[in-house]
């Protein structure tokens, strides 16, 4: 079976897909470098890791957010879910670090 070629408008939009792809990891990055320094903050002043009130705000927007964009609220609070309880982990970790020292 011949090869087809690959039209150019079809390369151009996934390298712009990818380019986002690589800002998604980056903004990622750096929000958790932003959440470990709350983890490190919320250890120094005794708070707990996990706030369900402020999640539940923000998957609150996300999803409102989302509705307005026309993107798939349930897909994006999904991610933001497991983003979250990756970041509870590394808050806790922050906490018992912190007493041990």
């Amino acid at each position: 079976m011949p090869t087809q070629a690959i039209p150019e408008e079809l390369l151009r939009v996934r390298e712009q897909i990818d380019r986002i792809d690589h800002g998604l990891v980056l903004l990622l990055a750096n929000r958790f470098a932003l959440t470990h320094r709350v983890g490190e903050l919320k250890a120094e002043h005794g708070l707990e890791a996990l706030d369900p009130e402020r999640e539940s705000r923000k998957l609150a927007e996300i999803r409102a957010q989302c509705e307005k964009q026309g993107v798939n609220p349930d897909l994006v609070a999904d991610i933001l879910e497991r983003v979250m309880r990756e970041v509870v982990r590394n808050h806790q970790v922050i906490k018992a670090r912190q007493a041990g020292a």
